[in-house]
């Protein structure tokens, strides 16, 4: 259906491409922001990329099963599924520093 976005089922969370997505330092910064400061607009988010970049990574994030988006209006708001996470690789966010302060430059 037009509007839905496919979000993976917690028993079809792959540790693969859970692993791809926070392979990158912008969206591991972004798992990080929803971890500590909960569920956020998109536009809410402040990187110096392109819509199209910001938009592929924020893909990437859902689809790997790390991100919910939730369609409300014109707004997409996003949240980490930290729950789902937890349950499918207990302690992987924390071994991944999700959980912990940026570490490196994101640019």
């Amino acid at each position: 259906m037009r509007g839905e976005l496919f979000h993976p089922a917690r028993e079809d969370i792959s540790l693969d491409k859970v692993l791809h997505a926070l392979s990158d330092p912008i969206r591991r910064d972004i798992a990080r922001t929803l971890h500590t400061e909960g569920p956020r607009v998109c536009g809410q988010l402040s990187y110096p990329l392109a819509k199209s970049t910001l938009s592929h990574h924020l893909k990437v994030l859902r689809e790997s099963g790390l991100m919910q988006t939730e369609i409300r209006g014109t707004s997409r708001v996003i949240s980490l599924r930290r729950d789902d996470i937890d349950a499918r690789f207990p302690m992987l966010l924390d071994a991944v520093q999700v959980t912990a302060a940026p570490a490196e430059a994101l640019v």
